[in-house]
Parts: C-alpha cells; structure tokens; sequence
C-alpha cells in the first residue's frame, strides 16, 4: 500500500521539529545546570606556613568559622579593601578571633616572604592569620579554592602586578564551603552572610 507524499512529508516535518527541540532543551540544560559543587573549598591537600606559627593545612579549616581571601601584600587597592572590610564586618558583628578567623593566603611565593606576610596582616588586625608557601604549596591551595592569579608586567619588573580571584570564601567550623562575599559587595549583605555563617 502506498503512502501520500503528503502526509509523508508532514511526518518528516514534525519529526525533525522534535530533534531540534530536543537538542534545544538539552542545550539549555548543559548552559543552565548550576555546577555540581560550588566555587570553594573542593578537599584538595594543602600545606602552607602560618604567621602563627607552624604549619596550616586543610585540616586547620576546621573547629571554627573562617574568612578565607586571597591576595599579596604588594596589591595597590582590593586586598587592603577587602582587609580592612572583614575587620570591619567582625567589629560590627561584635565578635573576635575565637568566633571567626580571618585568613589572608598570598598569590605571590616570589615577593612575599612569611616576615612582610606577617607584617602586613598584623597592621590590620593582630588576629588575622597569614598563610605563605613555595610556588607549588601557592598552586595547590589556590586549586583547593578554585582560585585564579597571573602576573602582570614585564619580565624582571620587580613591581609587577598580580590579577587574583577577589572573593572572601565563607568556610564553616567543620571545614565545608557555606558561600562567598564577593569584592564591592554590599556591606549589609556581606555582614548578613557572615552573621548566618557564624550562627552555623
């Protein structure tokens, strides 16, 4: 028996209309998908020196709340900002190092030795705790971040600029990723995030 081409046709119509909806919608979804883990913390190992003394690795992120930045002492704007706002935003909140620690990690192994770390954080806030390490320590904490930070200059420019990830990295007591407060965020925002981090 044969077929109208007609209807054929139709048939051939509708059918090739399902294969680019189809592939439409699985585009969308590829695109739209949140990630499977949030920008943060991803259990990656890591050791850097402490200004404190001593070692910190990932382990250390546990037993209280944490504001992680990153950043180096040399960086002419965001990271003195972004220092002086966490003091801040602890002050307001009325609480101290014991209930939330604040951690700036360096992005630059080459320029910043833990002695100009330490000073530099200190002059902040004596509390703040400075982590330092060689190129590959520096690689590897920022993976376990997901972090990002290139040079800026030309080769042998002693005053060579750093591009870096600015966010500050909300880690809860148990060592787990909560959130992010990102650079020129509002500061009621900021404070609302951290207070809910604090409360657990």
């Amino acid at each position: 028996m044969s077929q109208n081409p007609k209807t054929l046709r139709n048939f051939r119509i509708v059918l090739w209309s399902l294969v680019v909806l189809v592939a439409i919608g699985a585009t969308g979804l590829y695109l739209f998908k949140p990630p499977a883990r949030p920008l943060g913390v991803t259990g990656q190992a890591f050791e850097l020196a402490s200004t404190k003394g001593g070692e910190f690795t990932q382990a250390d992120l546990k037993g209280k709340p944490s504001l992680v930045f990153f950043g180096y002492t040399f960086c002419p704007d965001v990271c003195p900002t972004t220092l002086a706002e966490t003091t801040a935003w602890r002050a307001q909140l009325g609480v101290g190092a014991d209930d939330l620690r604040i951690i700036f990690v360096t992005v630059d192994p080459d320029r910043d030795t833990l002695d100009k770390v330490k000073g530099y954080v200190e002059g902040f806030d004596p509390s703040i705790i400075g982590l330092v390490g060689d190129q590959a320590q520096t690689d590897a904490v920022k993976k376990a971040f997901g972090v990002f930070s290139e040079k800026k200059g030309e080769p042998g420019d002693p005053y060579y600029l750093v591009d870096h990830t600015a966010l500050v990295y909300l880690i809860n007591a148990d060592g787990t990723f909560q959130s992010t407060v990102a650079y020129d965020e509002a500061s009621d925002t900021a404070v609302g995030k951290i207070k809910r981090l604090i409360a657990g």
